[in-house]
């Protein structure tokens, strides 16, 4: 049977609710090998919100100010930015905010797609809310996977949420830059939009955030050095700061990415007063979880939803149900939320097919690797020193400034950074790394291959990096701990 948009059949073995890019996966690897029959189940646009809304996006926003910043630190080379191609260039990076490519790979991999509002109506039942306003009842053979992943977290201050700030959505896809931007939060999505924002022509920029650091789940140098960056670059920084007041006399709902009316008059909790013509929210997310039926099933809307390590949904009864991404918790990360999909996919088809041997997610978590792409870059994957501690390991721990390598100098020869290494002295195994530094994004993936694969640092230390490049920080980072050791031992 050849898939299709909106097929008349109302019944496949697997149903998949909500078609971001980990419903897209999860879809895809329950019936790609097993001949089970998949759909997804979508009301907005197939691809969800990394495609539109904030990886994709954000990163076409971020690599232009990347690359006029790596630029500016190498003589004999001038180049700047013209916004308007900048959006222009986004806007052909998210299609236009058309879903039509999406759609198009999940024919062409075998999979329907529904377009409509899913909601649980009990054990494997979907009722699909359409826009004529009928309803159509899908009924799964043998599972449903909930991918209906979270929304921007907007805190009750006092005239906030009346002064129809922007959030994560109109930042990355915005019309124009304003010109003066207050960002409220400290985390990946404020230090990333201040990035963007000042590095696109903002005139001021400010963050305001309860937190006396940036990034707080990082180590503490990430945030120091990113925020030394920020300010250097003109961004006012607020920390331990939070708004009591926010008043906008003028606000219009003109439209995602437009600026909301007229001026926004922001009060601190210290009574300063910050005058600005937009506000952007980003201050965490909450889980698409309160209007999609869990209380047909016995299960308490709103909140995040518990898995297992076969992304099976605990509490539900039996294993039909399975959640996927920014929903259930465990870490909202596309390429997690993806892993996670893999995972559940997997699963799905080896107990349609009476397999006992299931896999699992618990390996892949314990690499947890993430790059936030401010400037510096910041790579991480694992734990970080006090994860560790307070989850009882032995840690011991190695620092190395990137800026002291050949394969940073010639990059850039006031280059700044720092690495680290979370190390279990039991075991002889690294649990956790951190790069902060231009470029270090490709250094991840070793970080969290070695994490995963629990090698020990004395096959690492066979491990060549090539030269000049920035994996040399490998070979410092492992002849540091040698050093460490041999004083320790009174050597």
């Amino acid at each position: 049977m050849t898939a299709a948009v909106d097929p008349d059949r109302s019944e496949w073995d697997v149903i998949v609710l909500g078609g971001a890019a980990a419903g897209e996966n999860a879809a895809q690897y329950a019936s790609q090998f097993s001949g089970l029959s998949s759909v997804l189940v979508e009301n907005s646009l197939l691809g969800g919100e990394c495609s539109y809304w904030a990886c994709m996006p954000s990163k076409a926003l971020l690599r232009p100010v990347e690359v006029v910043d790596a630029a500016a630190h190498l003589s004999g080379i001038s180049t700047r930015l013209d916004p308007a191609e900048v959006l222009a260039r986004r806007d052909r990076v998210i299609n236009g905010l058309d879903d039509t490519s999406q759609v198009t790979w999940a024919l062409n991999n075998a999979i329907d797609v529904v377009r409509g509002h899913g909601r649980l109506a009990g054990e494997r039942t979907i009722a699909v809310s359409r826009a004529d306003g009928s309803t159509r009842t899908l009924t799964a053979r043998h599972a449903v996977v909930i991918d209906t992943g979270s929304c921007p977290a907007v805190p009750d201050v006092p005239g906030l949420r009346e002064a129809l700030p922007w959030t994560s959505r109109d930042v990355t896809t915005m019309r124009e830059v304003p010109r003066r931007v207050v960002i409220l939060g400290g985390g990946v999505v404020a230090c990333e939009a201040a990035t963007w924002l000042r590095g696109l022509g903002a005139a001021e920029v400010t963050i305001v955030h309860r937190g006396e650091r940036l990034l707080a789940r990082n180590e503490p140098f990430a945030g120091a050095l990113v925020g030394a960056e920020l300010k250097e670059e003109g961004v006012r920084l607020q920390t331990g700061r939070s708004m009591s007041h926010v008043q906008r006399s003028d606000a219009r709902d003109t439209g995602q990415g437009h600026v909301h009316g007229g001026e926004v008059r922001v009060t601190l909790d210290d009574g300063t007063v910050i005058v600005a013509d937009e506000v952007v929210v980003a201050t965490g997310r909450t889980p698409n979880t309160d209007d999609i039926g869990l209380e047909t099933i016995g299960l308490s809307p709103g909140g995040y939803l518990d898995v297992d390590d076969h992304q099976c949904v605990r509490g539900a009864t039996g294993t039909w149900l399975y959640a996927i991404g920014d929903v259930c918790g465990r870490a909202l990360l596309t390429h997690m939320g993806k892993y996670q999909a893999r995972i559940a996919g997997e699963v799905i088809a080896a107990r349609a097919d009476g397999s006992a041997d299931l896999p699992s997610a618990a390996a892949g978590h314990i690499g947890l690797p993430q790059v936030i792409f401010t400037t510096p870059e910041v790579g991480s994957a694992g734990s970080t020193e006090q994860q560790a501690r307070e989850a009882g390991i032995d840690v011991e721990v190695v620092e190395y400034d990137l800026g002291a390598l050949a394969g940073t100098y010639v990059m850039r020869a006031d280059y700044r950074g720092r690495a680290k290494l979370v190390i279990d002295r039991a075991n002889d195994l690294v649990v956790g790394a951190t790069f902060v530094g231009a470029g270090i994004a490709e250094l991840v993936h070793s970080a969290t291959t070695a994490i995963v694969g629990r090698v020990p640092l004395s096959t690492l230390w066979h491990v060549v990096p090539s030269y000049p490049t920035a994996s040399e920080i490998w070979l410092r980072l492992l002849e540091t701990v040698r050093s460490q050791r041999h004083a320790a031992n009174g050597g």
